[in-house]
Formats: C-alpha cells, sequence, structure tokens
C-alpha cells in the first residue's frame, strides 16, 4: 500500500551471537586489563600484605594492624606529614598564582611570545636530578651564586640547604627580636627547594592556562565590554569564572605531586638538615633502605596514599562544586 511505510525487518541476534560479541570485547579489553592488573592492583594488594607483616625476605610475622598503630603513635611520621602539607601550602597557591599571571601576560599579542612560553617550559622538560644538582650548587653557603652575589653586595650570605631554623624566625633575629618555637615558620631549607620546585612547575602550569584561556569564546569578552565591562572587570568576570576547570585541575595536580615529592628534596638535602625537608616520602625512603623496615615503611605508603585520596576527594567536593563549564 502506498500510504503505509514498509518496516524493515532487522534479524534478532540469538544468545550466541550476543555471547560472542561479548567475548570479542572482553578479548579487545584483555591487553590494558593485564597490564592494569599486573603493573597496578598487583602490586597494590601486595604491598598492602606486606604493609601487616613483619617482612624479613618473606612474612616472618603476621602482624596485622601492629605497622599502622606504631605509625600513628610516631611523632617523627606526624612531623613529615606537617613538613609535606608545609611545602604544599606554599607551592600551590604561589605556582597558580605565578603560572595564572604570566600566561595571561603572554596570551597578550606581545613581541617574542613562543621564545618566552618556550624559556618558561624549558626547567619543566629538563631532567629533574641534573637541574636540582645545579640549584644544590647555586645554594651552597661558600662558592654559590647567590651568596657570592650577596657578599658582593655586602649583605648576609645565608645557609641556604644547611639552614633548618624558620625564616621567621632568621628575619626576626636580624631585627633583634626572639620569636617563640610555634612562630618560627618553615625552615630556610625547605623554602630554598620551594623555590626550586616553583621554577620548575610553574612552565607546566603556565602551558595549561594559556590552553584554558584559548578555549575561552572571545563573544564573551565583547559581550562584556558592550555592558562596559574592562580591564580587572574582564578579568574577574569572565576569565577567572571561566578559567575555573583549569584551575581545578591543577589544583588537584599540584597538591598530589607536591605531597608526593622526592626526587629534587632527595637531591638537594636528602631530607636535611636534621629533618628539615623530611617529607613524608623522603621518611618513607628512609624506613625501607636505611633501616630495612619493609612492613613499617609499606604502612607507612598507605597511610600517605590515604592522605592524599581524602585530600583529592576534599577538593573536589569542595572545589568542584565552584566550577563553571560553558
Amino acid at each position: 500500500m502506498l500510504g503505509r511505510k514498509k518496516e524493515l525487518a532487522y534479524p534478532k541476534k540469538g544468545a550466541p551471537g550476543r555471547l560472542r560479541e561479548v567475548l570479542f570485547g572482553y578479548a579487545l579489553l584483555a591487553p590494558a586489563l593485564i597490564l592494569l592488573a599486573v603493573f597496578e592492583f598487583f602490586p597494590i594488594l601486595y604491598g598492602l600484605y606486606i604493609s601487616l607483616c613483619s617482612w624479613r625476605l618473606g612474612c616472618a610475622e603476621f602482624v596485622g594492624a601492629e605497622n599502622y598503630i606504631r605509625a600513628f603513635r610516631d611523632p617523627q611520621v606526624w612531623h613529615a606529614l606537617l613538613v609535606t602539607a608545609t611545602y604544599s601550602l606554599m607551592s600551590v597557591p604561589v605556582q597558580l598564582g605565578l603560572g595564572l599571571f604570566f600566561a595571561y601576560l603572554l596570551f597578550q599579542k606581545v613581541k617574542g611570545q613562543e621564545l618566552f612560553r618556550l624559556v618558561f617550559f624549558l626547567p619543566y622538560v629538563t631532567s629533574t636530578v641534573a637541574s636540582a644538582a645545579v640549584w644544590t650548587y647555586i645554594y651552597n653557603p661558600d662558592r654559590g651564586l647567590i651568596n657570592t652575589v650577596l657578599g658582593a653586595l655586602g649583605l648576609p650570605q645565608p645557609r641556604w640547604l644547611a639552614e633548618p631554623t624558620g625564616v621567621f624566625a632568621l628575619v626576626a633575629r636580624g631585627l633583634g627580636v626572639e620569636l617563640p618555637a610555634w612562630a618560627h615558620g618553615p625552615s630556610l631549607a625547605l623554602v630554598a627547594v620551594f623555590i626550586y620546585t616553583t621554577w620548575v612547575f610553574v612552565g607546566y602550569d603556565i602551558t595549561i592556562f594559556l590552553a584554558g584561556l584559548g578555549n575561552i569564546p572571545t563573544e564573551l569578552y565583547d559581550a562584556a565590554r558592550v555592558d562596559g565591562a574592562k580591564g580587572w572587570a574582564l578579568f574577574r568576570h569572565v576569565t577567572i569564572p571561566l578559567l575555573s576547570p583549569t584551575t581545578f585541575f591543577l589544583s588537584v595536580i599540584t597538591v598530589i605531586g607536591t605531597f608526593k615529592a622526592f626526587n629534587h628534596i632527595y637531591i638537594m638535602t636528602m631530607g636535611g638538615p636534621g629533618t628539615a625537608t623530611t617529607t613524608a616520602s623522603i621518611y618513607i625512603f628512609r624506613q625501607l633502605y636505611e633501616y630495612n623496615r619493609y612492613g613499617y615503611s609499606a604502612a607507612l605508603s598507605f597511610i600517605l596514599f590515604s592522605a592524599i585520596l581524602v585530600l583529592t576527594i576534599v577538593q573536589n567536593r569542595v572545589a568542584g562544586r565552584r566550577v563553571v563549564y560553558e
């Protein structure tokens, strides 16, 4: 019939056909699943097993939660977590702030824009071990570049990476004031490491912020200008809200990175002087390779993992609600 649509009949898949389709899908996923199982899931579960043992080339004794209880009672663990948190609190806002500032400048039409972007990004792609070793020499109190310049100017020459005293206490002593212990602030050694970290990672933040700035539609700026907005108003009410997904991503990545930081700190200070720069990762490394406490170091690793996980969840709950998507 002319007025009637002709229905197309598709062959119905039987149970064998559906099963073959599912098996084919799992076969395609198998290589990735095998890699995840071998190099991710198995090491995590095996590490958890080690953390529940007194380990001597094997589980000499199953001690259950004893390693975790010992960790929570160890004041050095809390000190290492405090140093880690202090390092993170210094690094995250400064890195993101400088990254956004320089990215906004480089997003404008300035001469030599590509050269500046390359210069800022170079520290990030340079070997961490090599650049940390160079900065260690720059910070050398006797013949380092910084103290050489300060000495030529007749200024005090700090010990930098060898100074465990807090920066606020050092400034106060220079003014003839003695501060209580709780007000000493982070050690000068930790601040020196923080300066190096900022130099390395700001280039990465700039690159990501530039990508975020490029995704903001120009029509929004034009509409805001029509309404009379300009300068700071454009930046405050258009740029910052629409950059919130980028800022949120970088804040999560930076917090995780600072809590896991190890390579450059170990190269520059090995956790010293004393315990001034002993972060959680440095402390775990020492327990493993200096004292051969395999079970205890595994338990500390899971405690650090839990702390990072909790912080990430909190960031997602708190900051994630303020993210503005187009």
